[in-house]
């Protein structure tokens, strides 16, 4: 396998998990990074050996050394850098949600498809181990096909300060509804939606989100910011997966490693990236080992599904809309895009 040369846009807290991710894998080369922050680029280029450092992301995708691009801006600044990305000949990774936009969504796939290029959309929750193995009962018939599905995301006030800028469907419920259109194996046609606004006024933080597919699953979807920062508990989350012939369940509270200090109790998550040895581990560093084996090897990514990932915009569209007037909301798939009826 040849190694990938990599560009990364962004450099915030995810991003630089992302640099730290492919800087411990041997078939990937950072070639370079760009932030709009000048000194942390160039601070963290140093730290890994990246030899350029960008503060404009046209300078960085104008390159000619580069492979595959991994977006990870803000939510809302995902379209321009993937649609240049894609026209300069290049694969694509964009972080989740891939557009707070379904218009978009839809045109970043045009324009991969136009330009015979691969984009991933960062849904790394597929490679969790947990979830992944729920896929895998599914898939071989153990517990059988889903009839019902329930999905719980939890987060703490304090990160409500930082995420609510952007709807909560797009910051939590998202990584669920990509699960539960992978579990279904289908696609949504009926929304309902409730939810409240506790601690402030700008976007629900709790939100639930009934779902039915057109093969007859239903699905619930609870995500909320409501875990008091005290209790040590980052990510409060749960699935529950109800087959034909079997349940796939679990919860992640109260199953992981606990530290306790003097600052209190702490219960970190090793399942998504940790470093141990130099070396990075976790869903994010297995999701980019796939991402880069398909550009290496000029192989059509089946695994993630970036048709799933527009898909999954539409829905929380649709979502929006039913908890912001309270109705029931239809969706339907055309050849082009998909449409919701309100």
């Amino acid at each position: 396998m040849r190694k990938v040369r990599v560009g990364i846009i962004g450099l915030g807290s995810w991003g630089s998990c992302h640099l730290e991710a492919f800087s411990s894998m041997p078939q990937a080369e950072v070639v370079a990074v760009c932030d709009m922050n000048g000194d942390r680029a160039r601070e963290l280029a140093v730290r890994y050996g990246v030899p350029h450092a960008h503060t404009d992301s046209d300078s960085l995708l104008n390159r000619d050394d580069i492979d595959l691009v991994s977006i990870v801006t803000f939510e809302y600044d995902h379209f321009g850098p993937t649609i240049r990305a894609l026209e300069s000949g290049k694969h694509v990774l964009v972080e989740k949600p891939v557009s707070t936009k379904l218009s978009e969504a839809v045109e970043m796939q045009k324009t991969a498809e136009r330009n015979d290029r691969f984009i991933f959309a960062g849904h790394l929750l597929r490679f969790e181990p947990r979830y992944a193995e729920i896929y895998n009962a599914i898939q071989s018939d153990r517990i059988g096909a889903p009839e019902s599905m329930f999905f719980k995301r939890g987060r703490t006030k304090k990160m409500f300060e930082t995420y609510k800028r952007t709807h909560t469907v797009y910051e939590l419920t998202v990584h669920d509804l990509d699960l539960a259109i992978w579990y279904a194996g289908s696609r949504v046609v009926k929304v309902k939606a409730y939810g409240k606004k506790v601690n402030d006024t700008v976007v629900p933080d709790i939100l639930w989100s009934s779902l039915e597919f057109a093969n007859g699953t239903i699905a619930t979807l609870h995500s909320n910011w409501m875990t008091p920062q005290e209790s040590g508990i980052i990510m409060n989350d749960a699935v529950e997966v109800i087959g034909g012939k079997g349940i796939a369940h679990f919860e992640n509270s109260g199953s992981n490693l606990q530290l306790w200090d003097a600052a209190g109790r702490c219960s970190p998550d090793f399942f998504i990236h940790n470093t141990l040895n130099g070396s990075s581990f976790g869903a994010l560093r297995e999701q980019l080992t796939y991402i880069c084996g398909c550009v290496s090897d000029e192989r059509k990514p089946e695994y993630s599904s970036f048709d799933d990932a527009v898909h999954g915009i539409a829905v929380a569209e649709a979502i929006i809309h039913s908890f912001e007037s309270g109705q029931e909301v239809l969706i339907r798939k055309t050849s082009n895009a998909n449409n919701i009826d309100y």
